[in-house]
């Protein structure tokens, strides 16, 4: 799978916000969570998607979707206490594609920064 691929980039989202969540971490203060990163190397509005979708199935909370003028679609503003929810960490270890990539991705350093 593509470094860039959506189910990559959202398990390695949801994985990130579900080690900050039990290590009480600050998802926000790392830099960890932005696009055009090695972790994240997309555009802003493939970044924007990703999240927007997330939010709206319920796998994040902590998001504000915010009308941008001219546009149709909503920006994303993560707020200071993004996180992951309960259906994202089922999602995580529940979902077939999940586990896809889980297998995938060998180096677990690839995947979440160090705290």
């Amino acid at each position: 799978m593509a470094k860039d691929d959506y189910f990559v980039m959202a398990y390695k989202l949801l994985s990130y916000l579900y080690a900050c969540l039990k290590e009480g971490k600050d998802p926000l203060d790392s830099g960890y969570m932005d696009y055009d990163t090695k972790a994240f190397p997309v555009g802003e509005a493939y970044w924007q998607y990703l999240l927007r979708n997330l939010y709206q199935e319920g796998y994040l909370q902590g998001v504000a979707l915010v009308p941008i003028l001219g546009k149709t679609e909503k920006g994303v503003k993560l707020l200071p206490n993004v996180s992951i929810t309960p259906k994202g960490i089922a999602y995580l270890h529940e979902n077939s594609m999940m586990q896809k990539v889980k297998r995938a991705l060998k180096d677990v350093k690839e995947l979440l920064p160090e705290f």
